[in-house]
């Protein structure tokens, strides 16, 4: 049966701050507060009627656009001018399409793309949202019977593959396993005491750049680990930290070297997006990529970004709902067709509880990824009010619990999150946040025009 074709009548654009509970530091960059934006988007099905879809997600201050030159607070201003210009351009187009050509029809103008990327991954998944409320179906059942349309117009590499086929023959996952992020600012004091109260298996461990810095403060969480969870796995993410691939394999040298870290290094299942973005494609990854899967996540700035990293040596690409779940469920679609080693990793830019950590733990399910970042939880308590809180907690059982002091929080105690609280008709929720209590998107602070940067 052909995809339902639609047209999307409103698309409303909100906004609310998030004050971390303390500080997140990535890269070069210390976060204690970030805006995180709201999107709902009315569809109206051929057919079948019309209904509001919803979705949100952070607006991360100098991760989607790193330039130097750039404030924290321009780069936010970025992706809200990004969110305005997809809007802007999906309302204009009123004809009947499905859900992945209104995706396909639009072309982001703004720099850099990451950030341009935004505000349409953003809309889609609240046009999806609503598309699958029309149509009575769940996420896991909607993306399996391909309702949003995909095809390979935008992976030409993809032409001949049978996406219906792959997508139908996807198996949902029943639970995620959590992989905790170990942040530049946490002490081993830290990850030990979390370790006392919580059974995790998996760890996602942040590099700084400095390698004689970085070694050391692997060899301490190391220690740790070895101690307190035997058989842990781990990551890395150097958020594009390293110069270029040989600075990287300086990195891995020391690593070697280094008999205390021995046990880390059988434990280490890749290397996230080492080398600045600018920097990461120009090049071959060379020896680097014998030595440990590397993968992209910065530098998966759109559709022919993983085919370029592929031919470079790169083994893996992250998805995240931020940069758009079509291209996550595609480039999903290209390691099905390429085959091993190429895989795709789940990633977390510090999804809130509510929609945004509900529909992100959906797609990672649905692509069958088994383990997943969660960070989101550690930095913001991500409701809006207690109302809101416990709207959601009774909307989902399971995937929320109730802490000690009363507040409501992702249930992580088991060290996985339950996919069943998220099978509701719609995008992985059956509540929705308290929308009076947000306030309109901000306007960005200068026009929006074709190629002028943030």
């Amino acid at each position: 049966m052909p995809a339902p074709r639609l047209r999307i009548r409103a698309i409303e654009l909100y906004e609310r701050p998030v004050r971390f509970v303390k500080p997140f530091r990535f890269g070069a960059v210390t976060v204690e507060a970030a805006p995180q934006a709201f999107v709902r988007a009315l569809v109206d099905v051929e057919g079948h009627g019309e209904a509001w879809g919803a979705t949100a997600e952070m607006m991360m201050p100098k991760w989607f656009d790193k330039r130097p030159d750039r404030s924290p607070a321009d780069t936010v201003d970025g992706l809200r001018r990004s969110l305005v210009e997809a809007r802007e351009a999906y309302l204009s187009d009123g004809r009947l399409d499905t859900a992945f050509g209104h995706h396909a029809a639009f072309t982001p103008t703004l720099e850099p793309k990451l950030a341009a990327a935004f505000g349409p991954a953003q809309i889609d998944k609240a046009v999806l949202d609503g598309l699958l409320r029309v149509l009575g179906l769940n996420a896991f059942e909607g993306l399996g019977a391909n309702v949003a349309g995909l095809d390979a117009r935008l992976t030409p590499d993809l032409a001949g593959f049978n996406l219906d086929a792959f997508l139908k023959s996807l198996s949902p996952l029943a639970e995620v396993e959590l992989r905790h992020t170990v942040g530049l600012l946490d002490k081993p004091d830290d990850l030990r005491a979390l370790l006392e109260r919580s059974p995790l298996r998996w760890f996602k461990i942040k590099l700084g750049g400095d390698i004689s810095a970085d070694i050391d403060r692997l060899g301490e969480l190391s220690a740790v680990l070895e101690k307190a969870v035997p058989g842990h796995r781990a990551t890395l993410d150097g958020n594009e930290q390293y110069r270029d691939a040989g600075h990287v394999a300086e990195f891995l040298d020391r690593m070697d070297a280094a008999p205390a870290l021995a046990g880390f290094r059988r434990a280490l299942a890749y290397l996230e997006q080492p080398i600045a973005r600018e920097a990461a494609l120009a090049r071959p990854l060379g020896a680097v990529a014998e030595r440990v899967p590397v993968i992209i996540d910065e530098s998966d700035d759109g559709y022919d970004a993983f085919p370029c990293a592929r031919a470079l040596g790169y083994r893996g690409v992250s998805s995240k709902s931020c940069k758009g779940l079509y291209k996550a469920m595609l480039n999903r679609a290209r390691c099905a067709a390429w085959g091993p080693p190429h895989f795709i990793s789940a990633e977390d830019l510090t999804c809130q509880a509510g929609l945004s950590v509900q529909q992100d733990t959906a797609l990672v399910a649905v692509l069958g990824i088994p383990h997943a970042e969660r960070n989101g939880h550690q930095y913001g308590e991500g409701f809006g009010s207690e109302a809101e809180a416990d709207a959601f907690l009774a909307a989902h059982p399971g995937f929320y619990a109730r802490d000690t002091d009363g507040t409501v929080r992702l249930a992580t105690g088991s060290g996985r999150l339950p996919t069943a609280p998220l099978r509701s008709p719609g995008f992985a929720h059956s509540t929705d946040p308290d929308w009076s209590g947000l306030s309109p998107l901000s306007n960005p602070t200068s026009a929006l025009s074709e190629g002028v940067p943030p």
